[in-house]
């Protein structure tokens, strides 16, 4: 491969990814460090262009430098790997309890992770000859403010990531029931400490509420949430023992040991 001219002109954005793909597939083949010319040769970019793009991976962490002229794969690759693999765990656990709860309440149940500032849903139990229902895309996302999981998240912060996050965000609503100012937000927060579940009044959409539980793995640490969204006027407040007793399942299936039973909210 012809080797580029570092005077070119800029390079786009969709070109710039490709070649730092393909410096991480690189580094990848390798199990030894790789030199800065091997890698150069290999790519059949310019050595001042791979040296570049490679200092920015390294000051992401996705690539080290065990010394200089030298390049390995890096932590941070690692990291996100064991993220992906937690989050795939967790639906893997999670789809069979989630169905079953489903057909006992016959309402939609939501699973969800934390990326960020929002909330991704990864995977749902619905029937389509259910009726009316509230069902959220797979892939979808919400503020962490206005949803039930989201909220559990929350949570999970201390004090200063908690209006951190009020600072990034704004606290923007969408609805006239969304919490906008931090002191509630604060007050909403410790009602979920204490119960150990939250609910989402029609703060992300009118006319829909929502209630959620956490999931926890052998760490003890909150990996996703699990939900029941209805219409406003037909969530039932004694579904919350049905969801936290899935909840329990799902987390005991990820090596989680529950603490002595916590009093679930009314």
């Amino acid at each position: 491969m012809r080797k580029k001219d570092p005077s070119a002109p800029a390079t786009p954005t969709i070109q710039v990814i490709e070649r730092m793909f393909a410096l991480i597939d690189v580094l990848a083949s390798r199990e030894d460090a790789c030199s800065l010319k091997e890698i150069s040769e290999k790519t059949g970019l310019h050595p001042s262009t791979t040296h570049r793009i490679l200092n920015d991976l390294a000051t992401g962490r996705f690539v080290d430098r065990p010394q200089a002229g030298s390049y390995r794969l890096g932590m941070r690759l690692l990291e996100l790997g064991n993220l992906v693999k937690a989050r795939l765990n967790v639906r893997d656990a999670a789809l069979l309890p989630m169905r079953e709860l489903h057909k006992q309440i016959q309402q939609p149940v939501n699973l969800s992770v934390r990326q960020g500032d929002e909330i991704v849903y990864v995977e749902r139990a619905y029937s389509e000859r259910s009726g009316m229902q509230v069902v959220r895309a797979i892939g979808g996302r919400a503020p962490l403010h206005l949803t039930s999981t989201g909220k559990l998240f929350l949570a999970a912060d201390d004090a200063p990531r908690v209006r951190a996050y009020a600072t990034r965000t704004g606290l923007a609503g969408h609805t006239k029931n969304s919490i906008t100012q931090l002191p509630v937000l604060e007050r909403e927060l410790a009602k979920a400490r204490q119960h150990g579940m939250a609910r989402d009044n029609e703060e992300l959409e009118l006319g829909v509420r929502c209630m959620a539980a956490g999931i926890y793995d052998d760490q003890a640490r909150l990996v996703a949430g699990l939900s029941i969204s209805a219409p406003a006027d037909r969530l039932d407040d004694s579904w919350l023992v049905r969801l936290q007793a899935t909840a329990n399942e799902i987390s005991a299936a990820l090596g989680h040991k529950a603490p002595p039973t916590q009093r679930l909210a009314a």
